[in-house]
């Protein structure tokens, strides 16, 4: 019998194209609206990117960070300690001594605004003119490194980088802190601010995202026949991670379990999926074998989904084999149809929607599915959010990235 510890969630952090916090994007995410919108901006124009949408932050961070802050922060640390500020004050600000306290905080691609102004500054007044911040800013830790320093937590900060996987993988990592005794608490999370002309011109190159330019709202369209591609998106989430005995000595409310983990890579291509999904059937089996748990125990599941030609139907095929008829009991939802792709903070946006999923008994839907992929054999909750059944049950959020990442959660409610 394992001793190791119960972890826990008891508190939410977020900034997501839905809303400024989590409330505001949980609702809307239950209503089915989308957070893709065209861009205010002349990119397209000047730099002849064919594509002119994307999902940016509901509230902008400088309304929620003093001007210091957001001068020294490259954007993708500003979202993170936004995210942690709402999450740590939702958690109930616990008094802990920071040796006990961990922060795990994920970027895919870190400091990109800070890595291009500075070389536009120095193409254009010379090396001299480059701000002494730059390298603070722009390393793909300098979120966790903020988030650690604004808690004062030293029982280890870290920043897995794992593509679109990053988020997902940072919440199994303050797992693992905890139950190994290094941590009692841990702020866990992932972070993305990456709507700038370079990346989201990389990504269309690589024929990887929507070009439904004349309908922003429904581009993002996982599972259906018409998908063309994922919707570039910023923002962050972030969890408290805690022991149960810890938050059970403090009296802490708690969401529910990250009651079990499973991480794979593919070892396949830089970018593509495995065909066979095989990564990512070993990634859910050892998550539920972590969690303890049956398939016939989930009844939900926050799939990857990026609405992708080749990378839906991956998935989903990977899920009926992984769980067999017990899918058939089990309820679909693709976030990212109103979300877009969030890149390394989608893992852990997802695992928050997961756990409130369960919190509520409700499953949010999937929007702009039409007509959906004819090999598609499992329930996929459409427009409008799906009961859950009452009594302990468990949820998984499959979270995939280039290179060949694979993790899968397994949430239980409270």
């Amino acid at each position: 019998m394992s001793t190791e510890p119960d972890v826990v969630i008891t508190g939410l952090g977020a900034t997501t194209p839905l809303g400024g916090d989590v409330a505001s994007t949980w609702d809307a995410a239950l209503a089915g609206k989308s957070g893709i919108r065209t861009l205010d901006n002349d990119w397209a124009d000047r730099y002849e990117i064919p594509v002119r949408f994307a999902g940016t932050l509901a509230q902008p961070a400088s309304e929620r960070l003093s001007r210091p802050e957001t001068k020294r922060m490259d954007p993708s640390a500003q979202y993170a300690l936004v995210a942690a500020r709402e999450a740590w004050a939702d958690a109930g600000a616990p008094e802990i001594d920071g040796e006990r306290l961990g922060a795990v905080v994920a970027s895919g691609i870190g400091g990109i605004w800070t890595l291009l102004d500075g070389w536009d500054v120095v193409r254009e007044k010379g090396a001299r003119r480059v701000l002494p911040m730059t390298v603070p800013m722009l390393m793909p830790n300098s979120p966790a490194a903020n988030v650690s320093i604004e808690f004062g937590a030293r029982a280890g900060v870290h920043a897995p980088v794992s593509a679109c996987a990053s988020g997902a993988e940072a919440i199994a990592w303050g797992v693992g802190m905890i139950r190994s005794g290094r941590a009692d608490v841990v702020i866990a999370g992932g972070t993305e601010a990456v709507v700038h002309p370079m990346p989201i011109s990389a990504f269309a190159a690589m024929k990887a995202l929507s070009t439904r330019n004349d309908d922003p709202a429904g581009a993002s369209r996982p599972y259906d026949v018409t998908r063309d591609g994922f919707v570039m998106s910023e923002g962050a989430g972030v969890v408290v991670l805690e022991s149960a005995e810890h938050a059970r000595a403090r009296g802490a409310k708690v969401y529910g379990r990250v009651a079990g983990y499973g991480m794979t890579g593919d070892a396949h291509h830089i970018a593509a999926p495995e065909p066979t999904g095989v990564g990512q059937t070993t990634a859910m089996r050892y998550a539920l074998q972590d969690a303890g748990v049956t398939p016939h125990d989930v009844v939900h599941i926050n799939a990857h989904a990026t609405s992708t030609s080749v990378g839906d139907m991956i998935e989903a095929r990977g899920i009926r084999a992984v769980f067999g008829t017990d899918a058939d009991h089990m309820r679909l939802s693709a976030t990212k149809s109103m979300t877009g792709h969030l890149l390394g903070a989608a893992g852990a946006l997802e695992s928050i929607f997961s756990v409130l999923a369960l919190r509520d008994r409700l499953a949010p839907p999937t929007i702009n599915v039409s007509q959906p992929d004819p090999d598609l054999d499992l329930d996929l909750v459409r427009d409008t959010p799906r009961e859950l059944p009452q009594g302990q049950i468990a949820a998984i959020n499959n979270s995939f990235g280039f290179g060949g990442h694979n993790v899968a959660l397994v949430l239980t409610s409270a």
